[in-house]
C-alpha cells in the first residue's frame, strides 16, 4: 500500500471510504475465480465423510476429516496429505488419539469439529476439536461436560490425545473453541476464542491466549465476555489476524452472525450482526461463519437465506463469500459470490437439497486458497460430497510465503 492510499484511509471521511472499497473491488477484485472440485473420498461403512478441515505445512497439504453418520453423530477422526494442491490424497488413515474411547461410566468419549492449523515455531500441526459422547447409535444430548481436545502431528507421527485444560466455573457444562481458526503469533503463542457456559444459560464467547511449546496447549489469559441472551447464547467463534487486529466471528440463535474487533485478540469492541454496506442485516440461522483472509483484504465465508433456499435447513447451502469492509465492518454486497453451490431444489424438493455449513479454510499458497466442506444429505441415505471451492486471488497473498 502506497503513502497516497495510506494517507486517503487515515484522513477520508466513512462515507467516501465505502465508496472507494466498493470501487475498488468492482474494478479489480481480489478474487479472480471459484472452481468447485470433489475429492475421490474412499467409501465409509456407514455415512459419510464430514468435517474436512485443511492447512498447509511446507509444501505438503494435510487434511483431516471424520465420517458423519446422523445428526451430531461423528465416528472417528481420519487423516490425509497432498503433495499436488490436492489432485491425489493419501490414503485415509484413522487419527488414533483422535477416536472413541470407552469410559466406565458407559459412555464412549469421541472427538469432533476438529481444526488443523501448523505451528511454524515448532513445525508441528495443532489438531484441536472438543470431545463428544455416545451410547449406543445415535447422539443423546443429556451430555456430559465437555472440553477442547487436541493431538500434535509431527513428522507424520501423532502425540498423545490431550484435554485443553480451564478451571474456571463459567464453563462448567461445556467450553471449546470447537470448528473454530486460531491465530498462530511470532512468539509461538496461539490466540483462539473459546465459547462456554453452564447448565440452563445462553453460552458466552471470550478471547483466549494460550502458550504451546509443539507439545502441551496452556492457557495463558482469557479476555471479557460476549454475550447474547437468545437461544443458546454465542456458539462457534472463529478468528483472524488482519492488518494488526484480531477479527472474531460468532454464530447466534437469532438469525444474524455477529462480528467483533480486537487490538489484543482479548478485549473486544462491541459485536454487531453481520449486514450488507446498506446497512441490511443477513438472516442467517444458526450456522457458523469463517474467514478467508488475504494480505490484502478480508472476506467472510457464510451461509444465509436467499430466494433459492427457502425451503433448505438452516438455509444451509450455498456457501457464499464477500470481502469485508473494515471500516464500517459491513459486507460489500456487490463482492458476493458463490464458493460451493446448492445442489438440487432449494424451494420444491429442499429434503433432497445437500447441506453444507461445517466447513473449513485454508490458504494453500500465494494464489489459491481452499474453501472444504462435507456435504451431507441425511434424508438420501447420507449421501454426500467432499468438496473443495478453490480460489483463485488476482494478486499474490502476502501471508503465504
Amino acid at each position: 500500500m502506497n503513502l497516497t492510499r495510506r494517507h486517503f484511509l487515515q484522513t477520508a471521511s466513512s462515507a467516501l471510504f465505502c465508496s472507494a472499497v466498493r470501487a475498488s473491488a468492482a474494478e479489480a477484485p481480489l478474487i479472480k475465480s471459484i472452481e468447485k472440485t470433489v475429492v475421490a473420498a474412499p467409501p465409509v461403512k456407514k455415512g459419510t465423510w464430514f468435517h474436512p478441515r485443511a492447512c498447509l505445512v511446507g509444501k505438503r497439504v494435510f487434511m483431516t476429516v471424520q465420517p458423519i453418520m446422523g445428526s451430531d453423530y461423528f465416528g472417528p477422526v481420519h487423516f490425509t496429505t497432498s503433495e499436488d494442491l490436492g489432485k491425489t490424497w493419501t490414503e485415509f488413515k484413522p487419527a488414533e488419539p483422535l477416536g472413541w474411547v470407552p469410559r466406565e461410566d458407559g459412555w464412549n468419549e469421541g472427538v469432533c469439529d476438529v481444526t488443523p492449523e501448523f505451528h511454524p515455531k515448532t513445525g508441528s500441526v495443532l489438531a484441536l476439536g472438543h470431545n463428544v459422547f455416545y451410547k449406543g447409535a445415535g447422539f443423546d444430548r443429556n451430555q456430559p461436560s465437555r472440553w477442547p481436545v487436541y493431538a500434535v502431528w509431527k513428522d507424520g507421527a501423532w502425540g498423545q490425545r490431550q484435554k485443553l485444560v480451564w478451571d474456571d466455573p463459567r464453563g462448567a457444562q461445556i467450553y471449546s473453541n470447537n470448528c473454530g481458526q486460531r491465530v498462530m503469533l511470532p512468539d509461538g503463542d496461539v490466540m483462539m476464542s473459546f465459547t462456554f457456559g453452564v447448565e440452563g444459560k445462553p453460552r458466552a464467547v471470550c478471547g483466549v491466549r494460550c502458550s504451546f511449546d509443539g507439545k502441551e496447549l496452556k492457557i495463558k489469559q482469557t479476555g471479557a465476555e460476549i454475550t447474547n441472551p437468545k437461544g443458546r447464547g454465542l456458539l462457534e467463534p472463529s478468528l483472524t489476524y488482519f492488518q494488526k487486529r484480531f477479527y472474531l466471528t460468532i454464530r447466534a440463535e437469532d438469525q444474524h452472525g455477529y462480528v467483533a474487533v480486537s487490538d489484543d485478540g482479548l478485549n473486544y469492541e462491541p459485536k454487531q450482526a453481520w449486514a450488507w454496506d446498506d446497512g441490511e442485516a443477513l438472516t442467517m440461522s444458526t450456522t457458523q461463519q469463517h474467514w478467508l483472509t488475504h494480505s490484502d483484504g478480508l472476506f467472510l465465508v457464510y451461509t444465509r437465506k436467499d430466494a433459492t433456499n427457502v425451503n433448505v435447513m438452516r438455509w444451509r447451502a450455498p456457501l457464499w463469500v464477500a470481502q469485508v469492509d473494515t471500516k464500517t465492518m459491513r459486507l460489500i454486497r456487490a463482492t458476493e459470490r458463490v464458493v460451493l453451490p446448492l445442489v438440487g431444489d432449494g424451494v420444491n424438493n429442499a429434503d433432497q437439497v445437500p447441506m453444507m455449513g461445517n466447513f473449513g479454510i485454508a490458504n494453500v499458497s500465494a494464489t489459491e486458497s481452499w474453501v472444504t466442506d462435507g456435504s451431507w444429505c441425511p434424508r438420501n441415505g447420507n449421501a454426500g460430497e467432499l468438496q473443495i471451492g478453490r480460489v483463485t486471488w488476482g494478486k499474490g497473498n502476502a501471508l503465504v510465503g
